[in-house]
């Protein structure tokens, strides 16, 4: 239990009521920042602006999956009112307050440093990100049955990268019937590519394996489907890239070429977002418990 412990939420979409209803079965004390619309009411739970939160009091502070923009912006569906989270507002918390994020940037990392106050940036996390992958395999295959007139059986699909999300979506697709090509650098990779019973090979050479290329999923964040890349495509691949923004695609030349490549970052939100927003709030009340025992 999380009883007597003073969590502050902030902002966010849907994902972030799993982990209100979670936080709140679990007695924490909770204030609920960027949430003036919305309806529902949580036991335990008050809303409050920014500027009302006595951050003396906080333990901890919970943002959005997105974190703070590059000022300190904090978006949230459930409120039109501006907030900002300052090195200030962190430096008011108490001592041992920590902070979790899904992402993180420059900002949110500075402040947090600055004010000497931990920073746990969930998306970092195996376990967060495995579990995240479902939702985002399946978000891809609802993508890519809306934007292609083929069945994704006997497509020619390629996937760059076969990290966490790339064995996931690789190995789906080819459970639907795809011929699937991966792309990645390391050995051990190429290996395991080989052995789930697909085709690897490097991504120096990816540029000469996209001539027949009918689907391409990208989760490298770093342009990897430049124009040197887009211009060997067939004319009605689909470009499917689930990298972070902005992605790893040069999207003005592909739609220059006539080349339809969609930005998809943040799936699980967006086609499952009741189970998105349980991943994080069972990996994030797990991670506050062991927290709070290691204090007690």
């Amino acid at each position: 239990m999380l009883t007597d412990l003073h969590i502050a939420v902030f902002g966010g979409d849907a994902r972030q009521l799993e982990v209100i209803r979670k936080l709140t079965e679990l007695d924490a004390i909770l204030t609920l920042i960027g949430y003036d619309q919305l309806d529902h009411g949580f036991t335990g739970a008050s809303k409050m602006d920014i500027d009302e939160v006595d951050f003396s009091k906080l333990d901890s502070i919970i943002l959005p999956v997105s974190g703070t923009g590059t000022q300190g912006e904090i978006d949230t569906i459930f409120s039109n009112k501006k907030m900002i989270l300052t090195e200030d507002h962190l430096k008011k918390t108490k001592d041992h307050c920590q902070v979790f994020s899904g992402i993180s940037n420059s900002y949110l990392d500075a402040i947090t440093k600055s004010s000497n106050r931990k920073l746990t940036k969930l998306f970092e996390r195996d376990d967060v990100a495995i579990y995240n992958s479902i939702p985002t395999v399946e978000g891809t295959i609802m993508m890519v049955i809306q934007h292609t007139d083929i069945t994704i059986h006997q497509s020619n699909t390629i996937v760059l990268g076969f990290g966490r999300v790339g064995m996931s979506v690789a190995r789906t697709f080819q459970a639907l019937g795809a011929r699937v090509k991966v792309g990645a650098r390391k050995s051990e990779h190429m290996a395991r590519i080989s052995e789930m019973g697909m085709i690897p090979f490097h991504l120096d050479d990816l540029k000469n394996e996209v001539y027949e290329t009918d689907v391409c999923i990208n989760t490298i964040p770093t342009q990897i489907v430049n124009a040197d890349v887009i211009s060997k495509f067939p004319s009605h691949t689909l470009v499917v890239d689930l990298a972070s923004k902005p992605g790893g695609t040069d999207f003005r030349y592909a739609e220059k070429r006539g080349i339809k490549a969609l930005l998809a970052p943040g799936l699980p939100g967006i086609v499952a977002p009741k189970t998105a927003g349980k991943i994080v709030a069972n990996v994030l009340s797990q991670l506050l418990i062991n927290e709070f025992k290691r204090k007690g």
